[in-house]
Order: C-alpha cells, then structure tokens, then sequence
C-alpha cells in the first residue's frame, strides 16, 4: 500500500503532457507527440514551456498497471472469463460492448462469487438498470397489446363486411380492384 500511496502522489505531480501548439491549431490533438522541430523550445526544455516527456516521471515498476485498490484490472465479456479471475489480486471491469442484458447477468455472478468490480457501484447498477429492462418489457407488452387488439378489431369487421356482401358484390369489387391496377400500370 505504500507503493499505491507514492503512485498517488507521484501521478498529482506529473504534469499534463500535451502536444506542443496544441493551444494554437484547432487540428491537433491534446495526445503528446515528440517535438522534431529544430528550435522547438520543447525539444531544448526551455523554461515557461510545457515540460518534456522523460525518465523520471514514471510511477514505481510494481504499481505500475494496477488500480487505485492495487488489484490488478481485468476486462471481462462473458462468463468463461469471469471463471478465471483471482480475487484477492484482480478485479473486473466490464467492457463497453457488453449487451444489458449480459453485463447484468456478470455483475450478479461476480457479486455471488465476492469479486470485485472496479469500476460500478454493483448495488446501484443493477438496481436501476433492472428497473430500466423491467420498464422497457412492460411498454413492449402494451405495444403487442394494442396491437393485437386493432387486428382482431379489422379481423372482425372484415368477417362482417364479407357475410354482407353477395356473391355478384364481391366479383364486382375484384373487377374494380383489377382496374385500379391495370390503370396504374398504363400510366
């Protein structure tokens, strides 16, 4: 824990390092990329400009890749992976690209088996997110509802219409409907 300690304190001090003229031109990025140029005030480390990448800046060889709880970050995207995870040196985090469902489905297990999640409040997630499914299923209900109740309102009125209608009607309104697309066709 000393070493995590030292890395925390080491981290506050290092400095931002930005590219140089990144504050200048809209098109570069903040991502540091090795000054070349040969009066670059960056390249010489001048005084009043951003500080260099170099030796000395790196935080200790055996915190280096951990946590801040100093367990070691695994990412994890289904359950075989989630087998092979030792707790009391490593901890999980849960890709990005994990369907809801599934991430819920890992975070309950990992919870079973006392793993640690390194970057969820567990409680709180699965929580709101169940509430979220539970809502989105619901209105997804209502949706088939309605809409099995509109077919067999048109199911209904079609059956009337048909008993109403004679035999002479009904080869009269296949005539209307074949010039309809007989007309449509010409045009």
């Amino acid at each position: 824990m000393k070493l995590l300690d030292l890395a925390i304190q080491m981290r506050k001090k290092k400095p931002a390092f930005i590219r140089q003229d990144y504050n200048n031109h809209k098109r570069l990025k903040k991502k540091w990329v090795n000054p070349r140029g040969l009066h670059s005030k960056v390249r010489l480390k001048k005084s009043g400009h951003p500080n260099k990448v170099q030796d000395g800046y790196g935080s200790p060889k055996e915190t280096r890749g951990l946590h801040r709880s100093g367990l070691v970050m695994k990412i994890i995207m289904n359950e075989s992976d989630l087998n092979s995870i030792d707790k009391s040196k490593e901890g999980i985090i849960i890709a990005g690209n994990v369907s809801l469902k599934n991430k819920i489905a890992l975070l309950k297990k990992a919870k079973e088996n006392g793993i640690k999640v390194l970057n969820l409040n567990v409680d709180k997630y699965l929580t709101n997110k169940e509430e979220e499914l539970n809502k989105r299923f619901e209105k997804k209900k209502k949706k088939q509802e309605k809409k099995a109740k509109k077919e067999s309102a048109k199911e209904v009125k079609t059956d009337k219409l048909e008993e109403k209608l004679t035999d002479e009607e009904k080869k009269e309104q296949e005539k209307k409907e074949k010039d309809k697309l007989l007309t449509k066709r010409e045009i």
